[in-house]
Order: structure tokens, then sequence, then C-alpha cells
């Protein structure tokens, strides 16, 4: 990857039918036969927990190859207090461009961002793997739960990242994820006939 061969910039209205096709080829068949993130990414856009200071897109020649977005949303701390704090994605990079450093470009610049705009941490779902890369780190080591999963459940997939260092200090709670994020498979079924058709395969490894 060249240095400087792509820009990351905001969203624009006239990106989003562009940024909703990069989604669906991205995580289709991925985590479940077809994809819903396509179109919640379509509906979150008018939530009051979206951030359009942070729907990112990451453009080379002319083309969106990447995109990121973050929503708030909070902790409920075990002591009463609702704790603000972002939950991110989706988050994706073009099929054909991905293992190649895009998206932790995508990824590190989205965090920086958050950071400066004075965001204390982010809890999403994600893979270690990649995500330790960038600084995350399991969320049950900050003390944080993920709502509706059972104490001995495996919440690997649960993850934190402090924008601002010691922001999580002295708090245990269970984070909550925004409602904007449930969506009916009978609303992504007839968005996603909008789109070209695609075929829905059972692969090994999806979730759902």
């Amino acid at each position: 990857m060249e240095k400087n061969d792509y820009i990351i910039r905001l969203e624009t209205e006239d990106d989003y039918r562009e940024t909703e096709e990069l989604i669906r080829d991205s995580f289709w068949n991925v985590y479940r036969p077809g994809a819903y993130e396509h179109y919640v990414m379509h509906v979150v856009r008018d939530d009051p927990a979206f951030i359009r200071e942070l729907d990112l897109v990451m453009e080379q020649d002319g083309r969106l190859i990447g995109q990121n977005m973050f929503m708030k949303t909070f902790i409920e701390s075990d002591d009463g207090r609702k704790i603000d704090v972002l939950t991110m994605g989706p988050i994706c990079i073009a099929p054909d461009l991905k293992r190649m450093g895009y998206g932790k470009k995508l990824l590190d610049y989205s965090l920086e961002k958050a950071a400066q705009m004075g965001y204390g941490a982010v809890l999403f779902e994600g893979n270690i793997g990649f995500y330790g890369n960038s600084g995350f780190d399991y969320a049950s080591r900050f003390g944080i739960r993920y709502h509706d999963l059972p104490e001995d459940a495996d919440s690997s997939f649960f993850l934190c990242r402090e924008l601002i260092p010691g922001y999580l200090d002295g708090i245990t709670g269970v984070y909550m994820t925004p409602e904007g994020y449930y969506v009916e498979e009978a609303d992504v079924e007839a968005f996603d006939g909008l789109f070209p058709p695609k075929e829905k395969l059972v692969l090994p490894g999806q979730l759902f």
C-alpha cells in the first residue's frame, strides 16, 4: 500500500448508496447468510445516537474502499451512574483490499479523531487478533460486562479501548448496545431487494 494513495473524509449524502453497497459486499456471508450491516447503516444515520462528525469513508481514486462510524451509548455502572461511551461499526474495507493495511489505517484515524473530540472510551464486538493491534483489550479486563450475556459465557468478542487514559478507572457495570442496531429481518430483506441479487450461503464460522 502506498503511503498516500487514499484519503479519509466525512461521508456525504451523495455517498450513501455507494457506502451501503461497500458494506453489503464486505459483510456478505461473513457472519450469516447474506448481510444485515448495510441496512443497519441505512437506518442509524437518522438515529440521535449517530455521530455525524465520526461518519467516515476512505476513498481511493474516486472509489470508496472503506468506512467506519460511531454511535453514542453508555455503561450502566454498578453504583447507579450512566457512563457515556461510544460503540463503533460497521467498519469495513472493500473485499479486494482486505489484509493490505487499509483497515488499520482507517481504524487508527477514526479512534484518533474520536479522542480529539473528547470521547472517553469505545466498546464493541470484534476480533482481538485485529483490534488488539490498535489498543483494544477484552472489556472484561475493565470490569465491563456485555448486557444479557450469562456470567459464565465466553465474552472474548467484547472489546474496549480507553480514549482518555483512566476514563474507566473504578467503574464496573453493563454495556448497553444502542437500540438502532436492532433491526427486523423482514425490513432487511425488503431493503436488500433494492440491490443486485447475491447468493446467500451457509458457511463455516458464521455466527447466525
